[in-house]
């Protein structure tokens, strides 16, 4: 049965499909093909869904997106670790307050000091600090963390920040032990979560087991949970059909796969939803020459965004600017207004003509291109757009020659700006410009691998952040979005989309439709065999 799930108004189907009349059953165990090795088990050290997905179900957060719900928003934030919250009259105190009794997988009681521990490292406040720290600049806002007893904990922010909430909900936010070094987080991660961590085999699984003393009574229902690394998406996908695991890695299965795989495995539930990550261009602008403002608009005036998506997903991925577009995106511009932007002509060879005109006055032509190699992270989804990219950057007299990363090193590569052009996707933890723009924009962030740096555009996203009517507030993000195109600080290509597809024996999951990073802790599912 395929869904094509393409906003977010099937909640109510996703419901009842997930939640059925049937009573649970306890034991099993969920197989989940792994698409390549994760970097690392610590979440807050990465930055990719190959960490987050097996390892959410390890931890809790304060709170969390409602996991029985299709589209992360404010309204469907639930608690977790914390049993409430408030806002003091200035909005800038948000004190929450902790479940008591929750134990640490080793045993050990959960307090507000692990709290205060886990915010102390994301701002570098504690000597046992991350070795990588991707998301640190969501907490520039947070002045400091203060306990109020063990079962306490304010935040407290320099100024209002409307989307300081839903930070905390993200699948990228678990709350980590004060006793547990970060350095043996990465390999043996000790959380509070539905599922105990046994171990991480590189190059083969990730597996985890139920948490008998899980603080949620009668949860999880499932013994067990193993994710197998299969790095050829072919074998993985015919293992899938073969019935050899009962869920896809989460978006793994591209449109033009579908039609095959659902004729060979028709009973197979599949929900084609957004990503959420949007293919990028990235180009080092410290580099010569791309320190050249002129070859940076060549390579993007090349760009046939249209020729991207009825390549690579049969028409059905998006043409969008920086945030998810409509109609899932809550911040995603109409596309009247997007047509605007520099660089979204309909009209590509008039682009291209342009470009190549820039390329020709700085000496480049058909017989003497500008040679370049163009970096990207070696698995499918970045690999496939990055040869559509090679192939249309010669309309403007570039040639260029693929460069493939391993995914154990890619994010620190291009945070080191060991690159000169690439391929990237990017990933949004949070439907929210706060999380998009700071990581991605800001001059200081650690993810904003090609060094824009526009002062303006930083004063515009803190104004914007501040801002708590929603409707001035896209008017903001709409201007950010326009001075990012016309600026090409890292051109967007397309937000794509694709299927994750489970069999009808697993019960209890629904698939998020505007987030890929938030849907996966699994204390609700069971299987039905």
């Amino acid at each position: 049965m395929v869904r094509l799930l393409f906003s977010g108004l099937a909640f109510a189907l996703a419901a009842s499909l997930a939640f059925p009349a049937a009573a649970q059953k306890q034991g099993g165990t969920l197989r989940i093909y792994q698409r390549d090795n994760p970097p690392s088990a610590s979440i807050h050290e990465e930055a990719t869904i190959s960490t987050v997905a097996p390892f959410m179900a390890v931890f809790n957060n304060l709170v969390v997106f409602d996991q029985s719900a299709s589209l992360d928003t404010p309204e469907s934030i639930v608690p977790d670790l914390a049993e409430s919250w408030s806002w003091d009259a200035s909005n800038t105190r948000l004190t929450f307050k902790l479940r008591q009794g929750v134990k640490w997988h080793d045993g050990k009681l959960f307090t507000a000091k692990d709290v205060q521990c886990t915010w102390n490292k994301l701002t570098g406040k504690d000597a046992d600090d991350f070795r990588k720290n991707p998301r640190a600049v969501w907490w520039q806002n947070l002045k400091e963390v203060i306990t109020n007893g063990d079962y306490e904990v304010t935040f407290v922010l320099s100024r209002r920040q409307p989307s300081f909430l839903s930070l905390f909900a993200s699948g990228y936010t678990p709350v980590y032990p004060c006793h547990v070094s970060a350095k043996d987080m990465r390999t043996h991660p000790v959380g509070t979560g539905p599922f105990k961590f046994v171990e991480l085999r590189r190059g083969e699984s990730v597996k985890l087991v139920r948490n008998d003393d899980y603080w949620k009574k009668a949860r999880p229902y499932l013994d067990a949970i193993e994710w197998r690394v299969i790095d050829n998406r072919s074998t993985r996908i015919l293992a899938f059909v073969a019935g050899e695991f009962d869920m896809t890695f989460p978006t793994d299965v591209t449109i033009p796969l579908l039609k095959d795989l659902t004729s060979q495995a028709p009973t197979a539930v599949c929900e084609v939803v957004p990503r959420y990550v949007a293919s990028n261009l990235i180009v080092n602008r410290e580099l010569a020459p791309f320190n050249d403002p002129k070859i940076r608009r060549a390579m993007a005036l090349s760009l046939d965004r249209k020729a991207f998506i009825d390549i690579l997903s049969s028409g059905k991925a998006d043409i969008g600017g920086v945030m998810l577009p409509l109609p899932e995106g809550a911040w995603g511009m109409p596309p009247e207004v997007l047509q605007t932007l520099p660089g979204y002509s309909a009209d590509v060879e008039k682009s291209r003509a342009e470009g190549r005109t820039i390329m020709g006055g700085l000496g480049y032509s058909e017989t003497k291109p500008l040679k370049v190699k163009v970096s990207t992270r070696n698995i499918p989804t970045y690999r496939d757009p990055a040869a559509i990219l090679i192939d249309q950057l010669k309309s403007v007299y570039i040639e260029a020659e693929l460069e493939l990363i391993d995914t154990s090193i890619w994010q620190a590569k291009v945070t080191r700006k060991e690159y000169s052009v690439g391929l990237n996707n990017t990933g949004i933890g949070v439907d929210d410009p706060d999380v998009n723009l700071y990581e991605n924009y800001s001059c200081n962030s650690e993810r904003n691998y090609t060094q824009y740096c526009n002062k303006e555009v930083d004063a515009l996203i803190d104004k914007q952040s501040q801002e708590l009517d929603t409707a001035k507030r896209k008017e903001l993000v709409w201007n950010i979005e326009r001075k990012l195109a016309e600026d090409l600080a890292r051109p967007i290509i397309f937000h794509d989309r694709a299927a994750t597809c489970w069999y009808p024996r697993i019960k209890g999951f629904v698939l998020h439709h505007n987030g890929i990073y938030s849907n996966w802790r699994f204390e609700d599912v069971w299987l039905d065999r």
